[in-house]
């Protein structure tokens, strides 16, 4: 790869993030004026969490905040991370506008042990839609480790590597159209929407990515000291990820297949702890 992945991609989010955070998918003005009011994604998961109060934890890959804040709405001491300096500038309006305390540091996830320091959480968090940006998996691992203290817990979910392998582009049926497996060199798009509803018109169109296996993340991370607590896979994601063959679910606002539930994974919930 000539071009160095994290400058092409921060370039794609950097455009990307003011659209997101007036979208209603994002629902902004909702937080702001619910002070209640929790991401779907942390609303989805917060009868795996538990009791967060007080907990120090960090948010790798924040993007906007929207989930960051919704962690400190639990009680949590929230950090968020992220290396988008537009999108943690929309991060940070949406804490000031909600009068959230939440600390928001501009760097790359592998950097996150260097400008955080040290076994300095509690809890890692990191939502759906991350890993997919990072080529190598242990090294994630290995930076989720070293920010724990022990006995501290990573909460991840995330997009199934199966759903990620799927071809988005055949809307009859479901088809592996790529590497389950994470690969040495990244797949490269060039795609000029987004996920939420916008009318703007993007330029920085081209993504670097990859997948990784579920047994290759359980596996990293055991390798990095940790000990897996908890694995769920559900059949539902929270946006339409196979267009055409999914139908939204009002009660949870997420989505799922029209037909044949049963057949696909499309994410999975993973917890884990640090070992003494």
């Amino acid at each position: 790869m000539s071009e160095d992945y994290r400058d092409v991609n921060r370039v794609h989010w950097d455009e990307r993030a003011p659209a997101h955070a007036a979208s209603i998918d994002y629902g902004v003005e909702r937080f702001v004026s619910d002070p209640a009011h929790l991401s779907s994604v942390v609303r989805f998961d917060v009868p795996r969490l538990g009791d967060v109060s007080g907990l120090r934890g960090v948010h790798l890959q924040c993007h906007i905040g929207t989930d960051t804040v919704s962690l400190s709405r639990l009680g949590a001491r929230m950090t968020g991370l992220d290396f988008s300096p537009t999108a943690l500038s929309e991060a940070r309006g949406l804490a000031e506008r909600t009068a959230t305390e939440v600390h928001f540091v501009e760097a790359d996830a592998y950097d996150a042990v260097e400008r955080l320091g040290a076994e300095a959480f509690d809890l890692v968090f990191t939502g759906v839609g991350a890993l997919c940006w990072l080529p190598d998996i242990r090294r994630w691992a290995g930076t989720v480790a070293g920010l724990l203290r022990p006995g501290g817990r990573l909460f991840l979910r995330e997009g199934h590597p199966l759903l990620w392998a799927l071809d988005e582009s055949v809307t009859a049926q479901l088809v592996v159209g790529y590497p389950y497996f994470e690969q040495r060199d990244a797949l490269m798009f060039e795609e000029e929407g987004t996920y939420v509803e916008t009318d703007v018109a993007f330029t920085a169109n081209r993504t670097y990515v990859w997948n990784h296996g579920l047994g290759e993340t359980v596996t990293a991370l055991l390798e990095a000291g940790m000990e897996l607590t908890a694995l769920e896979e559900h059949d539902s994601v929270p946006w339409e990820a196979l267009p055409g063959q999914m139908v939204h679910d009002d009660r949870d606002d997420e989505w799922r297949l029209a037909s044949g539930r049963e057949r696909v994974p499309l994410t999975y919930t993973l917890q884990a702890v640090k070992r003494a």
